[in-house]
């Protein structure tokens, strides 16, 4: 094709960029050399990019817009590791710390499912019961000798007691936790983060966050393929990587996807400075830079895969949507982002407005995504939670979720 004439705007491209954004608008995977040359984007080569994302979204995916509506439960926000950006995780013993009783983590399930909700979003931090001598007294009172045990038990609550679906991010985890947990969750996420060991180094915001180590993350996802789980992930930026890394972030992620297809959704999320935390005067990703990645990311991982940039971390997200993701996450009209509580997330109404402006009418969808619901992705003793909340089109009834008989 002659992109010269067809796409004006590339004409701001410098040769290697440029030869990238035309292998994909002709609808070719990109080699490693393509995605790499699209690192250290600048200037009037932005636009350019963003536009050449918009167009491969809107070639390979219905002209709509994604997000799920879900209540957050922090099972715990003990951990044993220590990065140093979050706020999340809390030290044992001191005020904010931590851990939901089953009692607690029902009733915020039924109040969601009350007000619409379809996802329960579990978020711990990584075995603490390697680090909290506490907390390992918390559960042996509730009943179990490990956190997989508690969360896989209140998973499985959750799912029979108020038919939400449950989707655990639990950190890093064997094979056999992730099978356990296939059998009480639609769907799992982790995210990536980073491939760059350079992060994990010594004045790293991972060097005492040994569950931070690219190497055993990317065994994880390997292993939730190998079980056919449908699994969310993404990439953290502005956190000390470089533009090269973040690339070979999403090739990693591409990779993977392409030997098992497991990969339903990667999110681009951008790094929040925190006050209190070693990393509070860092600065932060800009509207830009966010949008540049998130177009990136669609370039190099093609039309298919769902990409999601959460709205509530860019006072101005509706951009986004111009950089060719297709997917809002999960938004809660019940309960804070708990791991950024200073970014509440945005109107569902105002959502549906600013989306619709856009020409991509906002749809709700379950925790797993649509073409991950039919076939053998999604457990047997799971699936007839699904089927209750999905419709025709596999995205999400409107109907108020009900519980469902084992």
């Amino acid at each position: 094709m002659s992109s010269g004439a067809t796409h004006p705007s590339l004409e701001s491209l410098r040769p290697a960029p440029r030869t990238a954004v035309e292998r994909a608008l002709d609808g070719e995977r990109l080699t490693r050399e393509d995605a790499l040359a699209l690192a250290g984007l600048s200037g009037a080569e932005n636009p350019a990019v963003w536009a050449a994302a918009a167009n491969v979204r809107d070639r390979g995916r219905a002209p709509l817009v994604t997000y799920s509506r879900k209540v957050f439960i922090p099972l715990t926000n003990l951990c044993r590791d220590v990065c140093t950006y979050c706020t999340f995780a809390k030290d044992e013993g001191t005020p904010a710390a931590h851990t939901m009783s089953p009692d607690e983590i029902l009733q915020v399930a039924e109040a969601g499912r009350r007000l619409g909700c379809k996802e329960a979003l579990f978020t711990l931090g990584d075995r603490p019961e390697a680090r909290w001598d506490g907390y390992r007294a918390t559960l042996k009172r509730f009943g179990h000798d490990s956190t997989h045990s508690y969360l896989r038990a209140m998973c499985e609550a959750v799912l029979d007691q108020t038919g939400l679906l449950p989707h655990p991010n639990a950190g890093v985890l064997g094979r056999r936790e992730l099978a356990e947990l296939r059998e009480v969750s639609p769907s799992q996420g982790m995210m990536l983060e980073s491939v760059s060991d350079r992060l994990c180094e010594p004045g790293g915001p991972h060097a005492d966050a040994p569950d931070k180590r690219p190497r055993t993350r990317l065994a994880m996802l390997r292993r939730a393929g190998e079980l056919r789980i449908p699994f969310t992930s993404g990439i953290l930026i502005g956190i000390g990587e470089t533009e090269t890394e973040r690339v070979e972030a999403l090739l990693a992620l591409r990779d993977l996807h392409e030997e098992y297809g497991h990969i339903q959704e990667v999110i681009v999320q951008n790094f929040r400075a925190k006050p209190d935390t070693p990393m509070a005067a860092s600065g932060e990703p800009g509207l830009t830079e966010l949008m540049t990645t998130c177009a990136v990311a669609r370039l190099v991982l093609g039309p298919e895969v769902n990409i999601q940039a959460p709205p509530n971390l860019s006072a101005d997200y509706g951009p986004l949507l111009l950089a060719g993701i297709n997917d809002w996450g999960g938004v809660s009209p019940l309960t804070p982002d708990f791991v950024n509580p200073e970014a509440p997330w945005p109107d569902i109404d105002r959502l549906a407005e600013l989306s619709d402006e856009a020409g991509y009418p906002l749809r709700e969808r379950l925790t797993v995504y649509p073409e991950y619901i039919d076939g053998d992705y999604v457990d047997a003793r799971v699936r007839p939670a699904v089927d209750a909340l999905a419709g025709d089109d596999r995205l999400a009834r409107t109907e108020t979720p009900a519980p469902v008989a084992a």
